[in-house]
């Protein structure tokens, strides 16, 4: 049995008069009933929807007369064939959720028609008659009234004003989202709601942020607070997951290696992000005989890396089953989502760095990622992408779509004169013109080696600074810290926010091999 999100012996014993929310019908009238359904779930005013209430009679001025008329057991298994029959001439379909209730020993069938998730919908004239005439319909007061000319248009619009993103996800539950990720995100950011989020309620806080909404019966999260305030998203949306997939042989070989990155949207693409510095990047140091300056290329630039991935979490779509497939091999970084770009954007145009469309997929997923500064939502990822592997020096980047836009298709060549990994992101192999190394360059001082031996896992600065016993902060980076990043033998945790709070640093591959190579030395 359906659980309601009010209490019916209360609403009428409060004798609540009929209104926007709520119609009562002392019997089954399908043509009347099925109208008021439509107009409930069109939800014109953003209310929530509404409820039908059917076998209970009503007075002159709409207060519920207790008890009920009610309705004979005979008639619940007949009034639910035909409903059940009759609401898939709504267009597009719709069913409400039937309960069957008991007050004051009489039976009554109640409809709870939430807002639909695809308005506008319209239904029937009359369900039974032989020729059907489809009319949109809303709630005015407590008529249900059909929507003519400028209501009508508008009630048209609110199909494209409810981007999936933000619609109300009716599956799942306001405790399903996160206090503890939506207060650790109002911190991250800066705002000022974050003082306050400890002494509110979880739907207080979510309303506040504008991931939840409803009816105060029964409030219910939105997909954006699904996506970023949950932590197994992959829950209510199958297939949000980024998969990096490493081909060693290249991508018809018979080897490769998976790892997948789930959970909150931010945190999953940071993550994925992170390990692909971490193991498939590598800087290339070419010496030259002529000049003391060497030459340095990455085999794929970070920045790119960063964008493409990023551009592909906010864009793709979240009714999709299909995770974003980041997919490397020694020749090529290729980033797949689904579905493609919008039709408006000509691919020519993603060539040549020229984006100007304003059809967002997701702009709510939009929002938070620019409130995180993962993106600036302006249509300048594709141009950076472009800009930073010209930057690198590295072969222009490919985008691809098929005719009907299914998918999209980001290629980021590697550098023709970068060395690439090995398995696992070990040693990096091969020849090009020049001296090519992925050996230490520079002097290992005392310093470095000191900070190399005290840094387990990842450490903050001040941590670091107080196992080597020093108090100073500009001392220990000019003399510690910036060499050994310089030399790329620590790396940051978030190198995207060198600044940031949460900023911690880690021995690189080539910083543990010296360690490894000079563990009879000790620190100067």
């Amino acid at each position: 049995m359906t659980k309601l999100p009010i209490n019916l012996n209360d609403l009428l014993r409060q004798r609540t008069v009929e209104g926007e929310r709520i119609e009562y019908k002392t019997g089954w009238n399908p043509d009347a009933i099925i109208r008021t359904v439509c107009a409930f779930a069109n939800d014109f005013e953003n209310l929530g929807g509404g409820y039908v209430v059917i076998g209970q009679d009503c007075d002159a001025n709409g207060q519920p007369v207790f008890p009920p008329e009610g309705l004979a057991d005979n008639q619940l298994d007949k009034i639910q064939r035909e409903l059940l029959a009759h609401c898939q001439l709504i267009q597009p379909p719709y069913f409400p959720i039937l309960s069957i209730e008991q007050v004051g020993g009489r039976k009554l069938i109640v409809l709870w028609a939430p807002g639909g998730q695809t308005r506008p919908y319209k239904a029937p004239e009359s369900v039974t008659a032989k020729h059907k005439v489809w009319r949109y319909y809303i709630r005015r007061y407590s008529s249900t009234v059909e929507a003519k000319g400028g209501t009508e248009q508008e009630l048209l619009s609110l199909a494209a004003k409810v981007p999936f993103d933000d619609r109300y996800n009716q599956s799942a539950r306001i405790d399903d989202l996160s206090k503890p990720l939506m207060q650790a995100f109002l911190q991250e950011v800066g705002s000022a709601l974050a003082a306050d989020a400890p002494g509110l309620s979880v739907e207080a806080l979510a309303r506040q942020m504008n991931v939840a909404g409803g009816p105060t019966e029964s409030p219910w999260p939105k997909n954006v607070g699904l996506l970023f305030f949950h932590e197994t998203p992959e829950r209510f949306f199958p297939g949000v997951q980024i998969d990096v997939v490493w081909f060693p042989e290249g991508a018809g070989g018979d080897r490769f290696e998976e790892k997948i990155f789930k959970g909150p949207l931010a945190r999953m693409t940071r993550e994925a992000l992170s390990y692909i510095q971490r193991n498939y990047l590598r800087e290339t140091v070419i010496k030259h005989p002529d000049r003391a300056e060497a030459t340095r290329v990455w085999n794929f630039p970070y920045a790119a890396i960063e964008e493409a991935l990023v551009n592909a979490v906010y864009h793709r779509s979240y009714e999709e089953r299909e995770p974003i497939e980041v997919r490397i091999s020694n020749e090529e970084l290729v980033i797949l989502s689904f579905p493609g770009p919008d039709r408006s954007i000509r691919m020519e145009d993603f060539q040549a760095g020229r984006i100007v469309s304003r059809r967002y997929r997701n702009r709510r997923i939009g929002e938070f990622l620019k409130e995180l500064e993962m993106t600036e939502g302006r249509s300048t990822g594709i141009p950076k992408i472009l800009k930073e592997m010209a930057a690198n020096g590295s072969p222009a980047p490919l985008f691809e779509t098929d005719d009907d836009r299914l998918s999209f298709v980001i290629r980021l060549p590697r550098h023709p004169l970068a060395l690439v990994p090995t398995v696992g992101g070990g040693e990096v192999t091969g020849e090009v013109t020049g001296e090519v190394t992925g050996e230490v360059t520079g002097e290992v001082t005392g310093e470095v080696e000191r900070l190399l031996r005290a840094v387990v896992g990842e450490m903050s600065r001040l941590q670091i600074q107080s196992a080597l016993g020093l108090k100073g902060e500009e001392h220990f980076r000019m003399a510690y810290l910036k060499p050994a990043l310089e030399m790329r033998m620590v790396e940051m945790t978030l190198p995207e926010k060198p600044r940031s709070r949460n900023q911690r640093y880690r021995l690189t591959t080539l910083g543990r091999h010296w360690l490894d190579t000079h563990s009879g030395s000790g620190a100067g």
